[in-house]
């Protein structure tokens, strides 16, 4: 029989290996300000409840679906970090909300990154500038903002960090679907008919493989070459249609969806290529030339071989 003492060692020997092996999650605790749970208790859920001090009952409703923030995304997010009243009045902290907050201006991106030097290698200044060109903007200045496209409290940025492009080009596409693709939110915008993307875009050849694998801005929007997303939206008549300009070799999705992959590529292996080694066939990208060369040498031994047991077979006999 174990004796108290010593199975009391076993047990804290056996927990502190448990600990070391497998060791407790940090949990960051900055991760979501406290000072938010007020907010999102109520707005990170479809219904809320509040007390009628008239009737002296508790009244359960319905969230607007446009108040309704999904807590998890908010929390990846870019902004996820940010106490609700970094950007929204603080009157917001009292409940029932006073009416006048309807009212509340948005703050738009340069209100915050503007002429801040630690933001300076988004060059915020410059989209701003590229926005208001944008056919968006020019048909609809008081309806389309920065949060038309970017949700404030789920954006998050892809293409500057994100490795894979197919996950890129998905979430990009998404959000011009949220508009293009959503009859409700559309009419917010436009008096026009409702798009049909399919019916639209016919005239494309493998309408799938295209969406899946580019952007609706590689075709729709203006290069630019100190941003790395163009913001200048162009009308539908100036969309691309040459399947030249991507199927080339100085494809302009070098300039655009590949473009940060691209220079990154550049300044750890010093040439173009260095972005597709992998993806020697990628759409629009220029075939890898050492590859190109190793095929053409292993086709030119090949070759060789079969005449060699050709000459072989012929004398022999």
């Amino acid at each position: 029989m174990i004796r108290p003492k010593i199975k009391h060692l076993i047990q804290f020997i056996s927990f502190f290996f448990l600990l070391t092996v497998f060791p407790i999650p940090k949990v960051n605790a900055d991760s979501v300000p406290d000072q938010n749970y007020s907010c999102l208790k109520c707005h990170g859920h479809h219904t809320y409840k509040y007390q009628n001090s008239d009737l002296g009952i508790e009244i359960k409703e319905a969230m607007c679906t446009k108040r309704v923030i999904d807590t998890l995304a908010f929390i990846q997010s870019n902004h996820g970090k940010f106490k609700c009243t970094d950007c929204h009045d603080p009157e917001y902290n009292t409940f029932p909300h006073p009416g006048n907050l309807r009212m509340e201006l948005m703050y738009v991106c340069t209100d915050c990154h503007g002429g801040d030097p630690e933001y300076a290698k988004f060059h915020f200044e410059d989209i701003e500038a590229a926005f208001y060109e944008s056919m968006h903007y020019q048909r609809a200045p008081d309806a389309f903002t920065c949060w038309s496209c970017h949700n404030p409290h789920s954006y998050k940025t892809h293409a500057r960090f994100g490795a894979d492009i197919s996950k890129t080009v998905l979430y990009d596409n998404n959000i011009c679907l949220s508009c293009h693709a959503h009859v409700s939110k559309y009419e917010l915008l436009t008096e026009r008919d409702s798009i049909n993307i399919l019916k639209t875009h016919s005239w494309l050849p493998n309408q799938e493989l295209h969406f899946r694998n580019v952007r609706c801005i590689e075709c729709h929007t203006q290069p630019n070459d100190s941003l790395l997303i163009s913001h200048v939206v162009m009308p539908r008549a100036n969309a691309v249609r040459n399947c030249t300009s991507c199927h080339s070799k100085d494809s302009r999705l070098m300039a655009s969806l590949y473009k940060y992959q691209s220079l990154e590529s550049r300044k750890e292996r010093g040439f173009l290529n260095a972005v597709i080694l992998n993806n020697s066939y990628v759409i629009g990208a220029n075939r890898n030339q050492y590859l190109n060369k190793l095929s053409l040498i292993l086709f030119g031994l090949l070759l060789l071989g079969i005449a060699i047991h050709t000459l072989f077979r012929i004398f022999k006999h």
